[in-house]
């Protein structure tokens, strides 16, 4: 059992944080495998929706700020010296890239990085007894992981500063509330509930949600227009795919479509 356990079911690929007595807490190592699992994920046809979520009693409780020894004798190598991004960075980049729906299955603590994984996810689902907090500024460090980026998005820049600058701990009422989490269940179902919404998304067809992931991410950089255009270019390309037609059919014969991918 590595610090990413890695487990595909039905199209689903389960990436679990698992490093529980620190609460899953974020060390490069953990991230370089969540970097190269969404690679793989991204590339892998027999994947088509990826969920992440937490060992034990945290979802990540952010980086962890408590360096073991193997790492104090690690170099830092000329590539992660000059890397701007750094490795936090590219996680968050790892999660918008890969061509798969990401899910976050929120069932603990998600803080300060935590917090920030789970933000650039596409969806987020929450235990009813979890909370998230920004947390960064009780340690007197502003945010990472993309959090300013995406913390605005989802609940407005008002709110996104009373988070960042408090950094108090939100309940997942208040998260479900104000947009931050899609759903909230109850703890003891979170896993159940959002691997049953996974596998009914990965029955979806596979080159549309790409594509519909692809202009999502678009649109945060690009005016009307410009989306419009890269609508129509999505939109030409799932029209020349096996599964649009077969969209059409299965309407027409009042059944559930089968995609493939094609």
């Amino acid at each position: 059992m590595g610090e990413l356990n890695i487990d595909t079911q039905n199209g689903v690929r389960m990436l679990t944080l698992n490093r529980p007595e620190r609460l899953n807490a974020i060390n490069p190592a953990l991230s370089l495998q969540v970097e190269r699992a969404l690679t793989e994920a991204s590339m892998d046809d027999e994947v088509r929706v990826v969920v992440i979520t937490g060992a034990g009693r945290g979802f990540c409780s952010g980086l962890d700020l408590m360096k073991g020894k193997s790492e104090e004798s690690t170099p830092v190598t000329r590539y992660e010296r000059l890397d701007e991004l750094r490795w936090v960075g590219r996680q968050a980049l790892g999660i918008v890239q890969c061509d798969k729906p990401v899910i976050a299955a929120i069932n603990g603590i998600a803080a300060g990085a935590g917090l920030s994984l789970a933000l650039a996810c596409d969806l987020r689902f929450m235990s009813e007894e979890a909370r998230v907090t920004a947390g960064y500024i009780r340690r007197a460090l502003s945010p990472d992981g993309g959090m300013s980026y995406f913390l605005p998005r989802l609940v407005g820049q008002a709110k996104a500063a009373e988070i960042i600058f408090t950094g108090r701990e939100i309940t997942s009422d208040e998260a479900e509330r104000i947009g931050l989490v899609n759903g909230v269940f109850p703890a003891a179902e979170l896993h159940d509930r959002v691997l049953t919404f996974a596998k009914d998304l990965a029955e979806g067809p596979p080159i549309a949600l790409t594509l519909s992931k692809r202009l999502l991410a678009a649109s945060s950089d690009s005016d009307l227009e410009t989306s419009l255009k890269h609508e129509l270019t999505a939109i030409k390309t799932c029209f020349e795919t096996k599964d649009a037609a077969e969209g059409i059919q299965a309407f027409t014969e009042k059944r559930k479509p089968i995609f493939r991918g094609e």
